[in-house]
């Protein structure tokens, strides 16, 4: 956060407050005179400062977030290993029809998952360049935890999928390197909600992020 712009700009308040105060003190001008124009003069400076800050804030607050949302967009969507899109894929190589066709359905919902992860990415790009900052935070916020909230429902359904159907040890070992980075994802993103709730309104709670769970390693 750029605590010296913030200083910057409210500085002029003391400067005009101890230059009036001086000449207050030279021309014996009577306290009752001058204490009102001090008065507003620091009023005036402290809200300006406030604002400042909180515009700063809430700037810091979007570019987190929007750090946050690439990362999650760069690490387990498009044509990452660690997407759990990638991973179901890799189930076309066991020879059970049913699992083909959830692996198909899932296959279709990847390609609808890529493109809105991409338009959002985009449209937080050139929206944080913009006013309305704490409606974007709100916005954004809750579109990433409800783009996340699906995603997960992926890995949930492969969980119980593997729980009942052999896998390859090559797929368990994938999944559970995506388990452990999308655990380290959620973990940040619950911190950064409980971070946010102080500056704009959400329903979101920390534990709506829920972490994924590992499976047990092929002996």
């Amino acid at each position: 956060m750029n605590v010296s712009g913030t200083i910057k700009t409210w500085i002029w308040c003391p400067i005009i407050i101890t230059v009036l105060a001086l000449i207050s003190s030279i021309y014996n001008w009577p306290i009752s005179a001058s204490a009102p124009t001090l008065v507003t003069i620091l009023v005036i400076g402290l809200v300006i400062a406030v604002t400042g800050f909180r515009r700063k804030e809430l700037e810091f607050s979007l570019l987190r977030l929007r750090q946050i949302a690439g990362y999650f967009n760069r690490r387990f969507m498009g044509d990452s290993s660690l997407s759990i899109f990638a991973i179901i894929d890799s189930l076309f190589s066991i020879d059970n029809p049913k699992l083909w066709d959830w692996a198909r359905a899932c296959d279709m919902s990847k390609r609808v998952f890529n493109t809105w992860c991409d338009s959002f990415i985009n449209r937080m790009e050139s929206d944080v360049r913009s006013g309305r900052l704490k409606d974007y935070l709100y916005t954004y916020l809750n579109e990433l935890w409800l783009v996340n909230n699906h995603y997960y429902e992926f890995i949930e359904q492969f969980y119980e999928v593997a729980e009942k159907v052999e896998i390859p040890p090559e797929t368990i070992d994938q999944y559970n390197r995506l388990v452990v980075e999308y655990n380290a994802f959620a973990q940040e993103f619950r911190e950064s909600i409980s971070g946010f709730k102080r500056i704009t309104r959400t329903e979101i709670e920390p534990p709506s992020v829920r972490f994924a769970q590992e499976l047990a390693p092929v002996k």
